[in-house]
């Protein structure tokens, strides 16, 4: 592991993102937020259950009034120990008691209420039973943009987690990849982003020769060969902050058509970066990267977005996407990541992290971009 340890935010942290998001709640008509644990609820609090069960716990954000937790008693200590809970209060529920009940008493009873995408069914249709004047709307759908822009601090921990999957980048192309299986090239990613600092690994794409023509391939049992165009995209959390690069490697010595692909592919991820600018549309990297690709008559084969959020999950809103017109605001944070792949041959992606900056933007990845060779 590198680096020193970051500060830990603190309980004022918290305090100001459960102001910010109440106060994004009224401005969207909303009477209120419901945040069920996951990372809604670590970014707005840092508290994660030990376990996630049936019994409900949802953070209760009500514009005008203090933060509320309403927790299973059996998990009480556990929030009491958690980085916000002198500025939230606790309340807990027994076994003998309606979770929902309680949730209810603190809510208005005719409201509209923002909840996050990956509450249970059974707790949503719990409190629509429970106070049926009540409607909801996804925070997705509602508040896209509550965790998209980011502060000093969370630049700094996504451009340690960048650096380190740089890092692994840097060791991973020094490793043999002729005659070892996808898989075991997967295995070394891990485990070098987990030498780099990452608690936690979420994807280790290692798409070789045809394979590579799918984009979220992952791994499999094939075995490398020379020739083969190599997709390594892979990425995790680091400190709760997110990592995720792509590059092109080759075994050997590519062919022509493979360099013209790889550099149209470059070409394209640079218009996509540069794109990337205060008050633009968030389409408009979309747009500039898939210009370089049609151009150059591989347009069909550009087969996805050009770009995803990132924060404490490896993918969140902005999307960089055809029809998304959210403005670009300094401290975003997203993927620059155009692709060709040409089905049963090979594919091509190159992916920065990417931050919007006063006066346009700063990569967050930083090796090289031109091809690779590897043994």
């Amino acid at each position: 592991m590198t680096g020193s340890t970051p500060a830990p935010f603190t309980a004022d942290d918290y305090r100001a993102r459960m102001e910010r998001a109440a106060r994004s709640a009224a401005d969207a008509g909303l009477a209120g937020l419901l945040v069920s644990p996951g990372p809604d609820m670590v970014w707005l609090t840092g508290y994660t259950p030990t376990a996630v069960t049936e019994r409900l716990t949802v953070l209760v954000l009500i514009p005008g009034r203090d933060p509320v937790l309403v927790v299973p008693t059996l998990e009480a200590p556990d929030a009491e120990r958690s980085p916000a809970a002198s500025v939230i209060t606790l309340r807990d529920w027994t076994d003998a008691k309606d979770p929902y009940a309680v949730t209810a008493a603190l809510l208005d009873d005719h409201g509209r209420l923002g909840i996050s995408d990956n509450t249970w069914a059974m707790h949503l249709l719990g409190l629509q039973r429970t106070l049926p004047g009540t409607s909801y709307a996804a925070l997705t759908d509602a508040l896209p943009m509550l965790r998209a822009v980011k502060d000093a601090a969370e630049l700094e921990l996504l451009a340690a987690a960048g650096a380190a999957a740089d890092q692994t980048f840097e060791e991973i192309r020094k490793v043999p990849f002729a005659g070892r299986r996808e898989s075991d090239v997967g295995h070394d990613l891990a485990g070098l982003l987990r030498r780099f600092g990452h608690s936690q690994v979420d994807f280790t794409i290692v798409g070789s020769g045809p394979n590579g023509a799918n984009p979220h391939h992952e791994v499999g049992d094939r075995v490398i060969q020379p020739g083969d165009m190599v997709v390594l995209d892979f990425g995790g959390l680091k400190d709760g902050y997110g990592s995720d690069t792509t590059r092109t490697v080759h075994v050997g010595e590519p062919t022509e058509e493979e360099r013209r692909v790889h550099d149209v592919v470059r070409a394209a991820q640079e218009a996509g970066f540069r794109a990337v600018r205060p008050g633009a549309a968030c389409q408009e990297v979309d747009r500039a990267a898939r210009a370089v690709i049609a151009d150059a008559g591989y347009g069909e084969y550009f087969i996805h977005r050009t770009g995803h959020g990132i924060g404490v999950t490896t993918h969140e809103p902005p999307y960089m996407i055809e029809g998304e017109e959210q403005p670009l605001v300094p401290g975003m944070c997203f993927s620059v990541e155009p692709g060709v792949y040409l089905p049963g041959r090979f594919g091509v992606r190159i992916e920065d992290i990417v931050t919007v900056t006063a006066d346009g933007g700063r990569r967050l990845n930083n090796t090289t971009r031109e091809m690779v060779i590897v043994d």
